[in-house]
């Protein structure tokens, strides 16, 4: 007997195979029987006939629950009215595991309930599908760093200091000493570019921020590339031809799980092309200032209030992403509100060789990156203003030490992409299990 994945049953048709899954969903009459099965590849429609299989086995398929788990023996036939275009015709059921009082049903459930049964919601269409697309969008992050020259090099997720300031940081015991999970694993592929001139690291970081906002989260991944004698302007290429593969690849494999499933209007990703919109930080307040000046709300208005050497907030981002039809590029964004390691330009001083890569449609950051300071004085000193210890970064200024060189990189979060590309109102659904400020189970 052969068995059969969903995803491939094509290959058998005509074929008696054995299905192994769950019971999506049923119908039933008199004398037939329509179990949807999914495998976790797909769900197909297996007929279960009382002529074909006989009162007892009938009954066997008749009392089924949702998501008891069974093996189904059959025949796979085309038929051009299902979904995947085939059926199964059952020869035989059998229960493997009954499924008791299931608690997720059709009716509506709140987000609470969902999230605290986050471990069967990961069974629905919907949740399946966001997994799967999550599921491309590493394998495309991977193949394009793979297929273009770099070198994984695996960051340490526990470290000695900071790397994006001290007060989101998670603190542990480690033996004698004081440890903290990593925020980024960026500065470790500061040493791997050295090493191996185009490196990357891909693993989960961890941000302490009291935050519950809806695109927030405690535990996330994220993918940061590092190259050496790159700067600015070259970065600012890599990540809108990297960002243009890893959509393109999506739209290949899913287009219809995004528009079915989802109900996803896609004209935003067809449009995720070269050029981007390249914005100056002074140019993007100019533009807020306008976006502020025309709302007659006045809690709106006080929410998109900038000045100059402010970061962006949420609202800044969203409403200026709303003008374009791609993601925006915006660069030079005030040094005091970035990072100590960011270059600062040396015709401004004031302003920071950086890039923050904006998705359309109100979603915000997805990739920050920039050029990093590579002149040791310079990078003391910055060490020195952030009152950050310094024999804790001693290891970090010997790569200025030794053979120093202009490089750069950026680090792109997966569960804020996913939650652009499937057009997610939040982050929690892009996970399989998320963490949040109130949220450590399941």
């Amino acid at each position: 007997m052969v068995i059969a994945r969903i995803s491939e049953i094509a290959r058998h048709v005509g074929q008696e195979v054995r299905l192994q899954g769950w019971l999506y969903n049923k119908r039933s009459s008199k004398k037939l029987q329509f179990l949807q099965v999914r495998d976790g590849s797909g769900i197909i429609q297996a007929i279960v006939s009382l002529e074909d299989v006989g009162a007892e086995m009938f009954a066997v398929a008749d009392a089924l629950t949702q998501e008891s788990s069974l093996i189904v023996d059959g025949v796979v036939r085309e038929d051009p009215r299902s979904p995947i275009g085939f059926e199964l015709h059952a020869k035989a059921v059998r229960v493997v595991g009954k499924s008791v009082d299931y608690p997720i049903s059709k009716k509506e459930h709140g987000d609470a309930f969902l999230m605290d049964h986050r471990h069967l919601w990961l069974r629905s269409r919907r949740q399946h599908v966001i997994l799967k697309i999550r599921h491309t969008i590493i394998k495309a992050i991977r193949d394009y760093f793979d297929g273009n020259g770099y070198t994984l090099v695996d960051s340490p997720i526990l470290t000695p200091n900071a790397v994006e300031g001290t007060s989101t940081l998670f603190t542990t015991p480690y033996f004698e000493r004081k440890a903290y999970l990593t925020q980024s694993g960026q500065l470790y592929q500061e040493a791997a570019a050295m090493a191996f001139g185009k490196s990357y690291c891909f693993g989960p970081t961890f941000r302490a921020e009291k935050s519950k906002t809806r695109r927030h989260l405690t535990e996330f991944w994220m993918v940061e590339p590092e190259v050496a004698y790159l700067e600015l302007e070259g970065l600012m290429d890599l990540c809108e031809d990297f960002l243009c593969s890893v959509v393109q690849r999506v739209l290949e494999v899913h287009e219809k799980d995004l528009t079915e499933a989802l109900e996803r209007d896609i004209t935003h990703l067809k449009n995720v092309q070269k050029p981007f919109v390249r914005l100056s930080y002074d140019n993007a307040v100019k533009e807020i200032t306008q976006i502020r000046d025309s709302v007659t709300d006045a809690e709106q208005k006080a929410l998109l209030d900038i000045t100059w050497g402010m970061d962006f907030g949420s609202p800044h981002e969203t409403e200026l992403t709303k003008r374009y039809d791609r993601p925006i590029m915006c660069f030079g964004y005030p040094s005091e509100v970035k990072a100590f390691y960011m270059k600062r330009d040396p015709s401004n001083p004031r302003v920071c060789r950086n890039v923050d890569v904006l998705a359309p449609e109100g979603y915000g950051e997805i990739i920050g990156g920039g050029q990093r300071e590579d002149d040791l004085d310079t990078l003391e000193r910055a060490i020195a203003h952030e009152n950050l210890p310094k024999a804790a970064y001693e290891w970090f200024l010997d790569l200025r030490r030794y053979g120093t060189v202009p490089h750069a990189g950026f680090g792109l979060g997966v569960e804020r992409t996913v939650a652009w590309v499937c057009g997610l109102h939040h982050v929690r659904e892009t996970i399989p299990f998320a963490r949040t400020l109130d949220r450590l189970e399941p």
